[in-house]
């Protein structure tokens, strides 16, 4: 059985402890991982505050880290297809879904490399006696706690724009799903960052990542993950008044109108509540349908929900087990719930038979206030409900505590993109459920969090702004 370890100030290190990570197609342990500790978590910070303090990252031009970030990139390509079947056996997502991680995580450092010489300040005029101008400086040590769900490219996604802006980074992987990350710090290690830029943790949260979360080097935090956790998180970043950047997930609405092309609409459905088992922040989790296409837009649904193949993602599988029995069995209490509220389970709601964590494809009818349609299920379940014109479908879209994406669906430009200004999410699609990319602003309002990732505005999340003002002294 493999064994996998912790990356601390440029080198690997054990633990007398260890977890055991599962694969979630057999239910089977198949590696284990070293348990990093309270101990292990103050030497990444002290080797994240050297290196801060050095001026390793930040005294050398801005090209320099531009070269680092894309030898990282070349180096986590190398690592795509022995990482990829990594990914498929600890988080039981499908193998072309795992190489497309680490060709996502490879292209952020790409994509932030070409900003690293480009983060400029500006001159501000105060007349002829004075210079003023502003500076952007990096936050310092950042403290990266990343999910399960996508680690590798959701790790990527923040580190690569902390690295380009001069940041030490210490990351907490998730524990359920570790090791995909210890590929992506191997190949960082080949890129040539200075010593104790990079560091990275695999522990408890309630243990380790608390302790990074109050720890006195922690300049930033940056958290992607559920409500819960996010608010304690918050709760404990308060005392120090600690920047933080945090994506919270969401109960995403995708609007259909009368004239919605079905078959655009479909291909969206499968990959917006589908891809990944529907463990995704931004999954479509709510279609709201027109009445007068309802029951043709339903049936349809239902039929793609029960054609997907479902297996383990080794075999490219389109439905993939969910991480774990604890995810498995949260999910299927929640559609219990919904059941017993007097939602109308259309197909699925119920575990195959099958050695795995796998959920059937679900699509639920449901009324707005049931909790299946207030509530994020993080699985393979949509609820589906009708509306009857544009005001109640806006005002059931915003109906939630959430606010991370939203979709409109429909040919008339002027309606979709009138709609569209109405929604309130921090990124809305038309016509193309995840019609984004690593270059487009990502983040929520609301419950969602705040703050954005990805794009050009990302790096402003990882720097702070100085401002020197000059008094010039003239001869008479």
């Amino acid at each position: 059985m493999q064994h996998y370890l912790n990356y601390v100030g440029g080198q690997w290190l054990d633990s007398s402890r260890q977890l055991q990570v599962i694969n979630p197609a057999t239910a089977e342990v198949f590696a284990t991982v070293a348990q990093a500790g309270i101990d292990d978590a103050d030497a990444a910070m002290a080797a994240a505050c050297r290196c801060t303090n050095s001026g390793a990252l930040t005294d050398v031009r801005p090209a320099q880290r531009t070269a680092w970030m894309l030898k990282a990139a070349a180096a986590i390509r190398e690592f795509t297809e022995e990482g990829a079947l990594i990914l498929c056996r600890e988080n039981g997502k499908n193998l072309d879904t795992a190489r497309e991680e680490f060709d996502e995580a490879a292209r952020y450092f790409e994509y932030y490399a070409g900003m690293a010489d480009k983060v400029e300040g500006i001159s501000v005029p105060l007349g002829k006696d004075y210079v003023d101008f502003t500076s952007y400086i990096p936050m310092g040590v950042s403290v990266q706690i990343v999910p399960w769900n996508f680690p590798v490219s959701i790790c990527a996604r923040s580190l690569a724009p902390a690295l380009a802006a001069g940041n030490a980074v210490v990351v907490k992987s998730p524990e359920v799903s570790p090791l995909g990350m210890v590929l992506l710090f191997r190949a960082l290690e080949k890129a040539g960052f200075p010593q104790g830029a990079i560091n990275l943790l695999c522990g408890k949260g309630s243990e380790v990542g608390t302790h990074l979360v109050k720890h006195q080097y922690t300049n930033q935090i940056v958290f992607t993950g559920s409500v819960p956790t996010g608010q304690r998180i918050l709760k404990d970043a308060a005392e120090r008044a600690t920047p933080s950047v945090m994506e919270l997930g969401g109960k995403s609405a995708a609007i259909a109108f009368a004239d919605v092309d079905l078959e655009q609409l479909l291909r969206s459905v499968k990959v917006g509540i589908f891809y990944n088992s529907g463990q995704v922040c931004s999954a479509m989790s709510r279609l709201l349908v027109h009445r007068s296409r309802y029951d043709e837009v339903k049936n349809a649904v239902v039929a793609l929900a029960e054609s997907l193949s479902i297996g383990i993602g080794e075999d490219n599988a389109e439905l993939t087990p969910v991480v774990s029995k604890d995810q498995q069995q949260q999910i299927l209490a929640m559609i219990e719930k919904a059941r017993l509220e007097g939602a109308n389970i259309l197909t699925g709601g119920t575990a195959p038979e099958l050695a795995g964590y796998f959920v059937l494809p679900t699509i639920v009818e449901a009324t707005p206030n049931l909790s299946i349609a207030q509530q994020e299920v993080f699985g393979p379940v949509m609820v589906i409900m009708p509306f009857d014109d544009e005001d109640e479908a806006v005002a059931i879209a915003n109906g939630t505590d959430f606010g991370l994406v939203a979709g409109v669906f429909g040919e008339n430009l002027n309606q979709t993109l009138r709609v569209a200004n109405r929604l309130i999410a921090g990124q809305v699609f038309i016509n193309e459920w995840f019609a984004g990319g690593i270059e487009t602003p990502f983040g929520g309002v609301g419950l969602s969090g705040f703050g954005r990732e990805k794009g050009q505005e990302a790096i402003y999340s990882y720097v702070q702004t100085r401002n020197i003002g000059i008094r010039l002294k003239h001869n008479a």
